[in-house]
């Protein structure tokens, strides 16, 4: 496993990644694109992975994108530096921010990048 991959499987901060991310921008990708960044800001500059959501495993009920309040639970995998990874992460919607980690996942093809 990677060094950067290892460091990112225990649970830190993260902030939802891309320039001036809003609550509309949130709810649209975790809907209709299925697709979003999630940045971890505890490496060195930070590190911001495109994610693609599993929609199985990503929850959205304890989320009210029309107040803006509430948690959204996202799970979706990616590859890091050719290691398979599931990104697990809880969003606050009032502030953007949040704590995920990074799993091994099994069923990642390492092409996918």
């Amino acid at each position: 496993m990677d060094e950067l991959t290892q460091r990112l499987t225990v649970d830190q901060p993260v902030i939802m990644g891309g320039t001036n991310p809003t609550v509309e921008e949130l709810r649209t990708r975790t809907g209709d694109m299925g697709y979003m960044l999630i940045k971890f800001t505890e490496t060195r500059g930070g590190t911001e992975l495109g994610v693609r959501l599993d929609r199985d495993a990503t929850d959205l009920s304890a989320a009210d994108f029309d107040k803006g309040t509430g948690t959204a639970h996202v799970e979706g995998t990616l590859v890091l530096n050719y290691d398979p990874v599931r990104c697990i992460a809880d969003i606050d919607l009032a502030t953007l921010k949040g704590t995920g980690r990074l799993a091994l996942e099994e069923n990642v093809p390492v092409s996918a990048e």
